[in-house]
């Protein structure tokens, strides 16, 4: 079952779910809207390697906005920093960031029970437009697990405090 916007703010009170910073004005129906902070990071290399870390360069979003270019990756982070104990919290788009043809996260919007730390955002456009850091840009929402589970305690990006790139090249090293 998804939460609702009631059983999010109690699950705050509990401790259950963090969002900091939290604003009230954010809280829907059955999810909380999450901004885009101000920095992203594009990858340097044309041809990216799964085997091996890829550079990156990052980027500062001005006052007046970053247009972004269609066929370029884009990675972004949510202003606000979240944790959720015994839930699974799940992220999506906003229908009115979708409309523009943007996409906040190309398949990365499931999150692990007991994830800590900012959300990193893959974000590709269809045509040009324009970003401002602050926007509410996404959505998380969460899911109640049934029976016993795992907690996520220790990961490629847990406790995280910036725009993370991939780490599948860890998955390569031969222990």
């Amino acid at each position: 079952m998804i939460l609702t916007g009631r059983q999010i703010l109690e699950a705050r009170t509990q401790g259950r779910i963090r969002i900091d910073p939290w604003n009230d004005a954010q809280l829907n129906p059955n999810s909380y809207n999450l901004r885009l902070g101000e920095d992203l990071a594009v990858y340097t290399d044309r041809e990216l390697d799964m085997a091996r870390p890829n550079g990156i360069e990052f980027l500062k979003i001005p006052t007046e906005g970053l247009l972004l270019e269609p066929g370029r990756l884009y990675l972004g982070r949510t202003l606000e920093y979240t944790e959720t104990h015994g839930m699974v919290p799940m992220l999506e788009g906003r229908s009115s960031v979708g409309r523009l043809g943007l996409f906040v996260h190309v398949t990365a919007g499931f999150g692990d029970i007991g994830f800590c730390g900012y959300w990193t955002l893959e974000i590709s456009c269809i045509q040009p437009v324009r970003v401002y850091a602050g926007v509410a840009i996404c959505q998380i929402f969460y899911h109640t697990v049934s029976g016993e589970y795992d907690s996520y305690e220790a990961g490629k990006y847990q406790r995280n405090s910036g725009i993370q790139p991939s780490m599948l090249w860890k998955d390569f090293i031969k222990e």
